[in-house]
């Protein structure tokens, strides 16, 4: 009797004796049988013309796990193994992983007929912003979209914007920070004066003024489809899939009407994004429609509502496990403001240095993007390597590796805003190799950035427009906090770790952060 007979008539009577066994006895056989041959289709099929590949022991799954609790260690281990470009699978995904200046300059500047965002993130954008815009349009109309979001961010309009943040900031502390001192959720708290200063001074008063009847909450509905799990599984009908359609209807209400209101007002001028994307002609002589300028809208919020909130929410986190870096920063902005300490105007605001290089550490060593995606369309070379790229495989670069690598920034762990004081610091951000530029359609920037190994805004066709306005926006904010607040760890918790369960790398829950009111020789002047 053959080995093949044997074991078929093994699971026969095994059936008959208890066919529960003899399933979960399959299954088991099943999957043991498929490692194995995995071992064996991993060690006989490896090919020099791609990167090596991580190796794993379930198939299918791959490296998703490992990489997916330590995303950072993981690529730090790997690389040390194999080099700046490996590979790892991750739910049926090859994932091309690229590190180093050289690794990111590759995936941000690599040909866009070869390489493109589009097909990497439409599945993960599309339910939160909505269709027709940022990654669910062609790149040429991406190009002339983030034109649009680029000519509403102008300086006159910065000098603008601060006294509204001001403001906004001020009137959130007074209504819900009440006692002299008490632990906040600092990231909660941060997250709501974000999405009320942006409103406030990008998409105008109307939207500012619809937060107050729970737009902001149909805003977190569509955040929380922003997450790892919907890149994975964009085929499974999540619940979150019909929340952010049933959010996005109730938002194209409310936003129709505002825009349907600018209408009838005929010439009345306004200097925000929502005017710009309403008089904005298309290169082929289209207009946006109404649906079209309500995802414009949740597009450009949702950009920088995770990103500033972040950085923000680690900024007070490390300076206040530093709390050196707090009696600097205040003493500072009491030297440059007055003893008073008068809110700031625009032009004030690049004085307080150790304030930016707060934000320039945060952003340096708890980037919120820690990784950045490309789906390869065509067979690519890596320069400077026989390496060959297949299409289908998705490209992975971390500006957070070179950005945390001791070859640029010695103890590249240690929190010390004061590197940025010196002049290699800043050689080391200025790194370039050219001084070309290039106008993708949007404005003329730096071709050669992605060789600086401080990347926290990307690089490329896809760097971020808002750069400019995120410093504005953070610097103004953690102004108007320390001027009226101490800040310390919250003893219970004390500075927390990152959490990589999201898309955006926030602190771990829940952001316990103990603020304490300063003396009223230091109260809030009227912003009036």
């Amino acid at each position: 009797m053959s080995l093949t007979a044997s074991f078929i008539n093994y699971f026969v009577d095994l059936w008959h004796t208890s066919p529960l066994l003899c399933i979960v006895t399959i299954l088991l056989s099943l999957f043991v049988t498929s490692i194995i041959w995995t071992q064996i289709d991993q060690y006989v099929n490896q090919d020099s013309t791609q990167p090596p590949t991580v190796w794993y022991w379930i198939p299918f799954i791959g490296s998703m796990i490992e990489f997916g609790i330590q995303p950072l260690t993981f690529m730090r281990k790997n690389r040390a193994k194999y080099g700046d470009y490996f590979t790892f699978l991750m739910f049926g995904r090859r994932m091309t992983v690229c590190l180093g200046t050289d690794g990111n300059y590759f995936v941000f500047n690599a040909r866009h007929s070869f390489v493109n965002a589009e097909d990497a993130y439409n599945h993960l954008t599309k339910p939160v912003f909505g269709a027709d815009v940022i990654y669910d349009v062609p790149n040429h109309v991406l190009m002339e979209q983030k034109k649009m979001g680029k000519a509403a961010l102008t300086i006159e309009n910065f000098k603008r914007y601060v006294p509204m943040i001001v403001e906004e900031v001020n009137m959130y502390v007074e209504e819900n920070w009440k006692k002299d001192t008490d632990s906040i959720d600092i990231l909660k708290a941060v997250s709501e004066m974000v999405i009320m200063t942006a409103s406030r001074t990008i998409l105008g008063p109307e939207v500012r003024a619809q937060l107050y009847t729970g737009v902001a909450d149909l805003y977190h509905t569509l955040d929380a489809s922003f997450t790892p799990i919907h890149f994975l599984f964009e085929w499974l009908p999540l619940p979150s899939y019909y929340s952010s359609k049933t959010a996005h209807e109730k938002l194209e209400e409310v936003f129709g009407g505002i825009i349907e209101q600018r209408k009838k007002q005929g010439d009345k001028k306004y200097n925000d994004m929502l005017n710009v994307f309403m008089s904005y002609v298309y290169k082929n002589g289209e207009h946006l429609t109404n649906v079209q300028i309500t995802n414009m809208m949740i597009a450009i919020l949702m950009a920088g509502q995770h990103t500033s909130s972040a950085a923000i929410t680690w900024s007070l986190f490390n300076l206040a496990n530093k709390h050196n870096l707090v009696d600097e920063a205040y003493s500072q902005m009491q030297q440059v403001m007055g003893d008073s300490l008068p809110y700031p105007e625009y032009d004030d605001l690049k004085k307080f240095s150790i304030l930016e290089n707060t934000i320039r550490e945060t952003l340096r060593i708890r980037s919120p993007i820690i990784q950045i995606l490309r789906k390869v369309t065509r067979p690519v070379s890596i320069p400077g390597t026989d390496y060959v790229i297949p299409a289908g495989n998705y490209l992975v670069a971390s500006p957070t590796i070179s950005q945390t690598d001791p070859k640029y920034f010695p103890n590249p762990e240690d929190y010390n805003p004061y590197r940025w004081d010196s002049s290699d610091a800043n050689d080391v951000e200025d790194q370039d190799d050219e001084s070309s530029t290039i106008d993708y359609g949007f404005g003329a920037m730096n071709s050669k950035s992605a060789r600086s190994p401080y990347l926290p805004f990307g690089a490329g066709r896809h760097r971020c427009i808002g750069e400019q306005f995120a410093y504005l926006q953070i610097t103004t904010i953690l102004y108007t906090l320390l001027k009226q607040f101490d800040f310390h760890l919250d003893e219970a918790r004390g500075l927390p770790e990152p959490d990589y369960n999201s898309m955006v790398i926030l602190p771990q829950a829940p952001c316990l952060l103990k603020y304490t009111r300063r003396s009223k020789s230091a109260a809030p002047a009227s912003t009036n």
